[in-house]
């Protein structure tokens, strides 16, 4: 009995190291059909439980309020930020092309929430990883660099004189 337990969870570790392998794989090589799938089970499943708690206080996780380009529908979209010198800096894993990224870009601006309060942003720029890694807290520029991240969209607050 104890042995096919331990079979069972060498089964299921090796599934899921597996699947971390792909997901490195799709996200440094910018493998189309990877990215999409990927993208669709974080829509679905992931940013769902992700906006149940980000933008809270202590949460790592903020939220990105922006209007659709085309539908003119209001969204929400949970993302990591680095607070940095020269703004707010979010990682684009999936390039610029993802949905809310081109909102905020077409709209010149969004909202977030960050620990529980709104926060206005404006001037959006896509800037590369050579600009970004400055700004990248060590931790941050290791991620960026081990899932082959090379854009970054930089947020300005609106208050801000910068």
């Amino acid at each position: 009995m104890v042995r096919w337990f331990l079979r069972a969870v060498a089964a299921v570790a090796g599934l899921a190291l597996a699947a971390f392998g792909a997901l490195v794989v799709v996200m440094r090589t910018k493998w189309e059909p990877g990215l999409r799938f990927v993208t669709r089970l974080q829509r679905r499943y992931a940013r769902k439980a992700g906006l149940r708690l980000a933008g809270r206080p202590g949460d790592v996780a903020v939220v990105v309020h922006h209007v659709g380009r085309r539908s003119g529908r209001s969204y929400a979209t949970p993302v990591t930020v680095e607070e940095t010198s020269a703004g707010l800096l979010v990682t684009l894993p999936y390039g610029p092309g993802t949905d809310w990224a081109r909102n905020v870009l077409a709209a010149d601006r969004a909202v977030l929430t960050i620990d529980g309060e709104s926060v206005e942003v404006t001037a959006p720029r896509v800037i590369g990883l050579d600009e970004a890694a400055p700004l990248l807290s060590p931790r941050e520029r290791r991620v960026a660099r081990f899932f082959g991240a090379t854009d970054f969209l930089l947020l300005r607050p609106a208050d801000s004189s910068a």
